[in-house]
């Protein structure tokens, strides 16, 4: 059997297949393997943003009641285990060595596997292997196409709407509505966060085709706010005063009351799920990366925002640390996929920002800092530009005072290689 490092290499080697539309290929794998997606309740969990942390609230609470717990997310920051999780511990290095060698063996010469479809098998069958009795599965990119959307699940959560990926998904709010509806296949329970009133009925049509109850944020479930961290979740008939989650941000209290309007609709008659167990799993809920404070003094928050509704939770929750301490400069460190909407990423957050580093991941996809360069429309905003991200990172710190904010965002990857030399000293690996 390969060793991790060697199986790690071969995985990451798919990614040359790229991005394919179509479900063949993942249907063919899961039959060949037994179909082990049909060994467990699931819930799906789609959107532009908010989808993992809605997944990994619903995974912590679920724990939180005693059941057995499945969590699949992408992409991941420092180890690709991190992207399949059972009662919250990544996937051992031998499974994932094993599970490899088992796919490869029964998968069809004649049909490549792409990297995400290769994945979502190996997780689907590590969830079997675990025997779980539930696995929060997040789509990739997209819904209609994407390789998990081969699921039965109790319920549907599409979190919110926004532009990303419209090489693949369209140009358009509605068209990328339309691909994204596409995980609404069944009569399944649906829960539709915040979305503009045009976009929810393009979901509402795709509900009532399939004769799908769907249930509408701010409608049939609300959030009150109570404090600057409290919240109650009103539904249809849970009424849950005095929450809190240890993720940071208003944004998260809507992410967390999504998660129990999908608890509270989707789950009745076959899971029990009680008040005390949902406090606890909200409060004990972790996901790296999402502005995530690692330092104090100067104030140090990665985010993995990479879109521009994404830049706006983080402008939201900054401006409000740098009202809290008006001498407080921000320093923000961004680097970005080269794909991705770089003006208007930036555009939202550069009204705040005193100093601007740009810089790359190690990745092929990523943009150079001279890409990222001709976004910037503050003219008087004269950018450092570092391609090493730790180069860039250590600037920050330098020119940073005890009292300021230093911000690093515009990617995951980003996020992920600054966490990965902050815990394991060393150059990071060229990432694909």
């Amino acid at each position: 059997m390969a060793t991790y490092p060697e199986t790690i290499d071969y995985l990451f080697s798919l990614h040359r297949f790229g991005i394919k539309l179509g479900l063949e290929a993942i249907t063919d794998i899961l039959g060949r393997l037994g179909n082990p997606q049909r060994q467990y309740a699931t819930f799906h969990i789609a959107g532009t943003n908010g989808k993992g942390s809605s997944s990994a609230m619903l995974a912590s609470i679920l724990q939180a009641c005693g059941y057995r717990v499945g969590l699949y997310t992408s992409p991941h920051l420092i180890d690709f285990r991190e992207r399949i999780r059972v009662q919250g511990a990544d996937i051992s290095e031998g499974d994932v060595s094993e599970l490899t060698e088992q796919i490869r063996l029964v998968a069809n010469p004649l049909s490549a596997l792409t990297f995400f479809e290769f994945t979502t098998a190996l997780a689907f069958r590590h969830f079997m292997n675990q025997q779980v009795d539930i696995a929060v599965v997040e789509v990739g990119m997209g819904g209609r196409f994407d390789a998990t959307n081969v699921l039965n699940p109790l319920g549907v959560l599409i979190t919110g709407i926004g532009f990303d990926h419209e090489a693949y998904l369209g140009e358009s709010l509605q068209a990328i509505a339309q691909e994204k509806a596409g995980i609404i296949r069944q009569t399944a329970p649906v829960v539709l966060g915040p979305m503009p009133g045009d976009i929810g009925r393009i979901f509402e049509a795709h509900a009532r085709k399939w004769h799908s109850p769907f249930f509408r944020f701010g409608q049939e479930f609300s959030l009150s706010e109570s404090g600057s961290m409290e919240f109650t979740y009103q539904g249809p008939r849970w009424t849950i005063p005095g929450l809190r989650t240890n993720l940071l941000g208003r944004h998260q209290m809507i992410n967390a009351v999504n998660a129990l309007a999908l608890l509270e609709t989707a789950v009745k008659g076959k899971f029990s799920i009680s008040q005390a167990a949902i406090r606890t799993g909200l409060q004990q809920v972790k996901w790296r990366g999402r502005l995530d404070i690692i330092y104090r003094d100067p104030l140090i928050i990665l985010d993995g925002a990479h879109n521009p509704s994404g830049a706006q939770v983080v402008f939201d929750f900054l401006h409000s640390q740098i009202h809290d301490c008006p001498a407080r400069k921000l320093i923000l460190v961004v680097g970005m996929m080269r794909d991705k909407n770089h003006q208007g990423f930036l555009r939202v957050l550069l009204p705040l920002v005193d100093r601007l580093i740009l810089t790359q991941p190690r990745m092929e996809r990523a943009a150079s800092v001279n890409e990222l360069k001709q976004a910037v429309d503050r003219v008087e905003l004269v950018p450092y530009l570092l391609s090493d991200s730790w180069d860039a990172f250590c600037q920050a710190k330098e020119i940073a005072n005890p009292s300021d904010l230093i911000c690093v965002t515009g990617s995951l990857f980003l996020v992920g290689e600054v966490l990965q030399r902050l815990t394991h000293p060393g150059p990071p690996t060229l990432r694909v």
